[in-house]
């Protein structure tokens, strides 16, 4: 009988022993046996921040300009170009119409003009320049004039005789005063007008 308890309790500490060592084997953390299968644990869940591009350098919005007129008003009038300072520099092109009255004379069987042509220089005025030339004046033509060959207050252009005109030029040689002038088909002057010079 003791025999049989002795067998039996040898047997009894065989299988602690053998369920002792397959427990140090495998240990009682799951996750630290080597055949352990991975828990079905979910994945941390990414973060919901997204990157944000960096602004592009020619995406960004255009600066407002200097000169945009606000919504509902006018642009303001451009300011006038500054006036031309007097000097040669400014002169005008010869004046195709103009002439610089110096004097007459009655050579060749017809009174002729003795004129200059010119210039409109600073501030406006007709000056004279290069030779004295000759131009028949037709003994009807119609001429118009105004200070100093009238009345000093006379600025407004007034009907004369060509007499009359060579007549003032006998006692004001060379005063270079302006005149527009026209031509006939001839070449003779028939229309004659003082231009007004304060």
């Amino acid at each position: 009988m003791r025999a049989v308890r002795g067998q039996t309790a040898m047997a009894v500490l065989a299988v602690c022993g053998m369920l002792a060592l397959s427990a140090c084997q495998n240990g009682d953390d799951p996750a630290a046996a080597p055949d352990a299968q991975p828990t079905a644990t979910a994945p941390a869940a990414p973060t919901a921040t997204a990157a944000v591009p960096a602004p592009s350098k020619t995406g960004a919005a255009p600066k407002p300009s200097a000169t945009a007129t606000p919504a509902g008003k006018k642009p303001p009038a451009p300011a006038p170009p500054p006036a031309p300072s007097c000097g040669a520099d400014h002169r005008m092109p010869v004046s195709p119409d103009t002439i610089a009255v110096q004097r007459y004379t009655p050579e060749g069987g017809m009174t002729s003009l003795v004129v200059q042509h010119g210039t409109y220089g600073c501030p406006g005025r007709f000056e004279p320049s290069g030779p004295w030339t000759y131009i028949p004046i037709s003994e009807k033509a119609k001429i118009t004039a105004t200070a100093p060959i009238l009345d000093s207050s006379t600025v407004t252009g007034r009907p004369i005789s060509t007499s009359e005109l060579t007549g003032w030029l006998d006692t004001h040689p060379d005063q270079g005063l302006p005149f527009h002038y026209h031509l006939d088909p001839a070449g003779v002057v028939d229309t004659l007008d003082e231009i007004y010079v304060k």
